[in-house]
């Protein structure tokens, strides 16, 4: 400060004095205001991250629960429909009608699902109705009681986005809805499948293509990692295999190992990897685009809903209990469990074309309007793939099953982290340099397809 600015202040002292009462009240309550507006600025800056990370805790733990509820009675459901498969499937059209009329009578913009979750993130839209999130279990639970090929992750996502954005609206935070829907897709993401760092990877990437959100990336945290660990204390169990402990049970060298040849990288082996990693891009972007496409024909063809979850509630069970009485149905655990089983250098009891057969199935009981996801019918299909293919590229069967299970979802939802994360935390981190490149080269050939409704950037050269 200067002299100037002194006599600048003695001279605004003078005229403050001399004003009247009524203008110095004016003016002592406008400095007020302006005041206030800077230090809310301030708090709403600074404070931001800080109190929603607070909250995804809190969010996390709830979205954990309620995982560890959904997850185990859908566990339930699907041991009740493998044990009495003729009891249960031959009435999947009479459980799609009581889905269909459901959403109509209570639903009220529910039925739409993963499709508002991404309008809400991506800004298009600005509610999520609570009511969503028991319409989707119960609608996922009647389909996997009944025999229809879906998943689950598409009911954690939702539930965990609901209440994240819904939470959001008691916070005065700019971009408070966004970074809590995308925190509770973390949460539910994680809290269904135990692998925090994948669905913190999931929540960042999925909404846009090529995009980390890393605005939200501290409450994602949060709420993955304690969503996980609740669901975990309540009794829900995680899918995880000792990848290297199947490959020396098989007579082979770790994952590190295949590596090297005679002390050096070995670089045909990495050529393998790529290729089956395109192939794999190739199946899960296919598979996106096929589901697309069956949608809109089914949606051309019966226009009337209730009719066509009925007419294919009926072809779909007949085509169930023929294939083996429900060896396709649910969410395919079945099948990834025997991906990883086999002797002599093959999966025993896995069939050139399971990972077709689950393909097909899965895609129309979707597109037929049955509820569940995706994830987990990828994860069975590209395990399956990769262990008939496995002889093909001149890998060990439990390597490429385990290569298979996360490359065909990261490409079938066009994510790079995720399925790579997803990979390390199910199948051991000592892989990592196999799902990297594997991943890699499936996003890369998987043609930008997405089962979900993504935002692209447009880039400008």
């Amino acid at each position: 400060m200067n002299f100037n600015d002194f006599g600048k202040y003695n001279q605004f002292k003078e005229q403050f004095a001399n004003m009247a009462p009524e203008m110095k009240e004016q003016m002592m309550k406008m400095a007020k205001e302006q005041v206030k507006a800077r230090v809310t600025c301030f708090c709403k800056k600074w404070f931001a991250i800080p109190v929603l990370t607070i909250a995804a805790l809190f969010l996390g733990a709830a979205v954990g629960a309620l995982m560890a509820f959904f997850g185990q009675v859908l566990l339930t459901v699907g041991g009740l429909r493998d044990t009495h498969p003729l009891y249960f499937i031959p009435a999947l059209a009479i459980a799609g009608a009581a889905i269909f009329l459901g959403y109509k009578k209570w639903g009220k913009g529910a039925e739409r699902g993963m499709g508002v979750v991404f309008a809400v993130g991506q800004g298009k839209e600005n509610n999520i109705s609570l009511r969503l999130i028991p319409m989707v279990a119960v609608g996922t639970w009647l389909t996997h009681l009944f025999g229809g090929s879906a998943g689950r992750e598409g009911v954690a996502v939702q539930i965990g986005a609901t209440l994240g954005h819904n939470i959001s609206k008691k916070f005065p935070f700019e971009n408070a809805g966004h970074i809590m829907l995308v925190a509770g897709m973390a949460a539910g993401f994680g809290g269904l499948f135990q692998v925090p760092m994948a669905a913190t990877a999931f929540a960042l990437e999925v909404l846009i293509v090529g995009h980390m959100d890393l605005m939200a990336l501290l409450p994602a945290i949060v709420a993955a990692f304690t969503a996980s660990k609740v669901s975990s204390m309540l009794g829900l169990e995680k899918f995880s295999v000792d990848l290297n402990g199947l490959l020396g049970a098989n007579g082979g060298a770790d994952v590190a190992g295949l590596f090297m040849n005679n002390g050096a990288l070995d670089v045909n082996f990495i050529i393998k990897l790529a290729l089956i990693g395109v192939l794999f891009g190739v199946v899960g972007g296919g598979f996106a685009k096929l589901l697309s496409l069956a949608k809109n024909l089914m949606a051309k063809k019966f226009p009337n809903g209730l009719k066509r979850i009925v007419i294919m509630g009926v072809v779909l069970s007949a085509l169930f209990l023929l294939l083996w009485q429900g060896r396709y149905s649910g969410l395919g655990t079945n099948l990834i469990d025997l991906s990883f089983v086999g002797a002599d250098g093959v999966a025993a009891d896995i069939h050139n074309y399971d990972w077709i057969l689950k393909v097909v199935l899965t895609i129309l009981t979707l597109a037929a309007g049955f509820q569940g996801g995706e994830v987990t019918p990828l994860f069975s299909i590209g395990a399956t793939l990769g262990a008939v293919t496995a002889a093909s590229f001149g890998l060990p069967f439990p390597l490429a099953a385990a290569l298979g299970y996360a490359a065909v979802f990261g490409s079938a939802t066009n994510t790079l982290w995720a399925p790579i994360l997803i990979g390390c935390e199910v199948f051991g981190f000592g892989s990592l340099p196999a799902f990297f490149i594997v991943c890699v080269a499936a996003y890369v050939c998987n043609g930008n397809q997405s089962i979900y409704n993504q935002k692209k950037l447009k880039l400008k050269f």
